[in-house]
């Protein structure tokens, strides 16, 4: 059993701190390193609470597809294209999940 905070917690609170009471009194060219530690705060944050990706050899995967083995009209198509569509989706939830809307 962990005690609370938790490292989740101080990293929030860090980010919260450098975003509320550091960044307003920096100088104007130090504000995008805050904003970029910030950001890198975020992240670590979001891949803590992802759950794992699935392990798969996708070196293997693209030598694959670029022979052609899942192409439309193989067995495999539908299965290969759906694992692509999530881990994707899983992997922009992390790195960036504006861009998923």
């Amino acid at each position: 059993m962990q005690e609370k905070p938790d490292a989740a917690d101080l990293l929030a609170t860090a980010r919260d701190v450098v975003l509320q009471e550091l960044l307003p009194a920096l100088p104007p060219e130090k504000a995008i390193a805050a904003r970029m530690v910030a950001a890198a705060i975020a992240l670590a944050l979001r891949q803590a609470a992802a759950p794992p990706l699935v392990e798969a050899d996708l070196a293997a995967l693209a030598a694959e597809i670029r022979a052609g083995r899942h192409d439309p009209g193989t067995d495999s198509h539908a299965r290969v294209l759906a694992f692509l569509r999530d881990y994707a989706r899983a992997r922009a939830e992390v790195s960036a999940p504006k861009a998923l809307g």
